[in-house]
């Protein structure tokens, strides 16, 4: 009997770190697409600007001179769809606090 929950814990343990690991490398992946990818494109390029001068060019948490811009959320599914209310201006010492 001892040796069946034995079978079927390492079965189940087994399953739980194989989607553990697909999970991690499904996220590596978002995050590098995210980060090489999207973050370098002309349709960030252009949001990021709109944001900034929605801001009138101002850390929203501090009122420094915004350099970056924070997403308050993320579309975890859909990169790059996110809507400019999830984006806010920030100075990098607050952008650096929010991470």
């Amino acid at each position: 009997m001892d040796f069946k929950i034995f079978i079927l814990l390492f079965a189940g343990l087994s399953i739980w770190l194989f989607k553990r690991w697909i999970f991690n490398i499904k996220r590596k992946r978002r995050r590098d697409y995210y980060r090489n990818v999207y973050l370098k494109s002309d349709d960030w390029k252009r949001k990021r600007y709109v944001v900034l001068k929605r801001d009138n060019w101002q850390c929203v948490y501090c009122g420094a001179p915004a350099t970056q811009v924070h997403h308050k959320r993320y579309a975890k599914k859909n990169i790059g769809k996110e809507p400019i209310k999830w984006l806010v201006s920030v100075c990098k010492p607050c952008h650096d606090k929010q991470h």
